[in-house]
């Protein structure tokens, strides 16, 4: 029997609807548009023959949020040649530049998905209920298929970051 997908992600225990069809491992990762600090568009597809490793928060001024943005920026030095990492978030982009700024993420591109829901759809994690994406991270191989997919079931909690880093280094 074929493992059933999840349709639903928590908040402190409330259910949350994914906006679905949650892509999968072995997929190919759908291409797709988010926008810089500066509003600039950004496509996975800008990332062709490279491992992208996507970290997806539901907001950056939630402390969960910041640290893993926080934890991925430390680690960033010490991936492999090739590697992107991304934090994406429905956050505005002004907020994500504040945000940057005061916490000195130089490393990594924080990257936003409210000006067209795109990543958040394409991918299954856009939360109905709230507008937010769903905590989950994705690896995206250098040929474009999802090589990984870790979703958070409870927004409130870390994703395991050694399980992910341990995949990327694969």
């Amino acid at each position: 029997m074929a493992e059933q997908e999840p349709k639903t992600v928590t908040m402190e225990g409330n259910k949350l609807t994914l906006r679905g069809p949650l892509a999968k491992a072995g997929d190919k990762a759908p291409d797709f548009t988010v926008v810089t600090q500066e509003f600039k568009p950004v496509k996975l597809s800008d990332f062709a023959g490279k491992t992208v490793l996507i970290n997806a928060v539901p907001s950056l001024d939630t402390s969960v949020c910041a640290l893993s943005a926080k934890r991925f920026n430390e680690v960033a030095e010490t991936l492999p040649e090739g590697v992107e990492v991304l934090t994406i978030s429905e956050d505005l982009p002004f907020a994500q530049n504040r945000f940057c700024g005061a916490e000195n993420i130089t490393k990594i591109r924080v990257l936003s998905d409210s000006v067209q829901r795109d990543f958040g759809q394409k991918f299954g994690i856009l939360l109905n209920e709230v507008g937010l994406l769903a905590r989950s991270i994705w690896i995206i191989d250098p040929e474009g298929r999802i090589k990984y997919r870790q979703l958070v079931p409870e927004l409130t909690n870390h994703p395991n970051y050694d399980e992910a880093l341990a995949q990327l280094k694969q």
